[in-house]
């Protein structure tokens, strides 16, 4: 009998013991939180001649997401800063748009400065050129680079540019910054070089860019085919998709003297938003690179954060024009992405206050 009490008090006190252990593992039970990416799109309208249509405003669009109809969160028209919005619903035409108090929003790329206003998120473009030194550019170098420095010099102020170049391998010839000068001196320090792997350093250029908010365009100017690339053009263009990035592509009449390069280069910019330019002659590629500073100069820039949507996988993205006038308008942007892997961080439950926006970090709930 008293081995029998003795074995019924062993097994309550590791029931007690266990029950305290879990207890103490729940209070310091991580928070996760899980950091929903804002969608970022480019929009270029115009008429039937290519004129650019200016002065609409956010209530002009409707934007879906696999056909389900997202709120803009902040617009913007060329280089002004964005405005955060906070819209009716769209049947509600007599009510009018109330202003919103800007929320930080965490920075990924300055871990010393991680949050910024929704004001500073689009004034201007991070602008990424990628220059083509490879053996294709023998001819036509000094041109290239003059073409390429007039079009540093031409863009607005608010703009910030990297220049970079390739042939086998990407040279980062100037990080982004807003010194001209800096570009400058990188554009002209470039030499001619080896084979051209356009699609392995543009994947490379557009990870770059993905690190930053706000609007993100790469120009390329190239000189010819790609000839050593492992990465697939198709890799590219969704990547440049999924991570919003517009694609300008300026190339000379090498590359457009093998077809398959030409349809490469069309579609890629077609689906990122942008466009391609194939120039004959210098003077084509000034041209090119002048309608290039007027299309960021005129892009409407939208952004939303998606509804729940449990497609994992590619989504489509749809922008329209409300009203019969606005209807006859032509809408160039991206036409969808991939959701990126969720960011996950896990810190301890605490009662103190969170400081990111809770608009951005759900706590305790897995989202996309």
């Amino acid at each position: 009998m008293l081995a029998r009490y003795a074995l019924l008090f062993g097994v309550l006190v590791v029931l007690c013991f266990s029950s305290a252990v879990s207890g103490r593992a729940q209070e310091n039970q991580p928070d996760i939180q899980v950091v929903v990416d804002m969608v970022q799109l480019n929009v270029a309208i115009t008429d039937d001649k290519g004129n650019y249509i200016t002065g609409l405003g956010p209530h002009d669009f409707v934007v879906t997401e696999d056909s389900i109809s997202e709120k803009i969160a902040t617009f913007a028209e060329g280089d002004e800063p964005a405005r955060p919005q906070d819209l009716p619903q769209r049947n509600d035409k007599s009510a009018t748009p109330a202003p919103v108090t800007p929320h930080p929003l965490p920075e990924p790329v300055a871990p010393d400065k991680p949050y910024r206003t929704l004001d500073s998120l689009v004034a201007g473009a991070n602008v990424f050129i990628l220059f083509d030194t490879s053996n294709y550019m023998y001819r036509g170098f000094v041109f290239a680079q003059d073409a390429i420095s007039d079009f540093v010099r031409s863009l607005e102020t608010a703009d910030k540019i990297a220049f970079y170049s390739y042939s086998r391998d990407l040279f980062r010839g100037s990080p982004l910054t807003s010194d001209r000068s800096q570009v400058l001196r990188a554009v002209r320090t470039t030499v001619a070089g080896d084979d051209a792997a356009l699609y392995n350093t543009l994947l490379l250029t557009l990870k770059d860019a993905g690190q930053y908010t706000g609007r993100k365009v790469v120009v390329v100017f190239s000189n010819g085919p790609d000839n050593s690339s492992v990465i697939p053009p198709e890799d590219v263009a969704e990547l440049a998709q999924s991570l919003g990035v517009s694609i300008y592509m300026i190339s000379t009449n090498q590359a457009q003297l093998e077809p398959i390069s030409t349809t490469v280069f069309q579609r890629m910019t077609a689906a990122t938003g942008g466009r391609a330019y194939f120039a004959k002659a210098w003077n084509d590629e000034k041209r090119a690179f002048a309608s290039i500073r007027d299309d960021l100069k005129h892009l409407y820039s939208l952004s939303y954060y998606p509804q729940a949507n449990p497609n994992h996988g590619w989504r489509a993205i749809k922008v329209k024009l409300v009203g019969e006038k606005l209807k006859k308008y032509h809408i160039r942007t991206r036409d969808g992405y991939r959701p990126q892997p969720s960011r996950f961080s896990a810190t301890p439950a605490t009662d103190s206050p969170q400081v990111a926006d809770p608009a951005v970090t759900v706590r305790n709930k897995q989202s996309q």
